[in-house]
């Protein structure tokens, strides 16, 4: 079974719900992730295996916001688990400050100066395309994915969470 990065785009009352009822943030998630149409599909993201190579490329090149993992904790109790681990969060304002950065972040210099051999030596998941040599090109293409999925979700002054399952 494959690791996946995902996104939850909250609007202001549905990120305050979220962070009062566990249950509803993740029956909301799972109903959009289920629909197929446009409403759903811009409310969530995947990045599908590229997160730890994002994550690795992004520190790397100083970003100033966790894009990958979320900057804080969800308020829930202990326990809750959605995939690995639980999910956490990027408030509006932090996802306006991603936003702010992404100009000097541009997908196609993403992965400047960094080799598969790069990769694999700092066991970036998932390690087998890296030691078979395969470039970070699939990397930069979710870059663009989730700068544009953070565009849209800055202009709507919209939160997110983020987890891996």
């Amino acid at each position: 079974m494959s690791m996946i990065g995902r996104y939850l785009r909250l609007t202001r009352d549905e990120f305050e719900r979220a962070c009062q009822d566990p249950r509803w943030a993740a029956e909301h998630a799972r109903a959009l992730y289920d629909r197929d149409d446009a409403a759903a599909t811009a409310r969530v993201l995947e990045t599908d295996k590229a997160w730890h190579a994002l994550d690795f490329l992004l520190n790397r090149r100083g970003f100033p916001v966790d894009v990958v993992y979320g900057e804080a904790d969800m308020p829930w109790p202990e326990g809750e688990d959605w995939g690995y681990g639980p999910p956490r969060i990027l408030t509006a304002d932090r996802v306006r400050a991603a936003v702010d950065a992404l100009d000097d972040h541009a997908p196609d210099i993403l992965a400047e100066g960094v080799t598969p051999t790069d990769l694999a030596a700092a066991n970036i998941y998932p390690t087998a395309i890296w030691e078979r040599g395969e470039e970070a090109d699939w990397v930069a293409a979710h870059w663009a994915d989730l700068a544009k999925y953070l565009r849209a979700a800055a202009r709507e002054g919209d939160a997110m969470l983020l987890w891996i399952t």
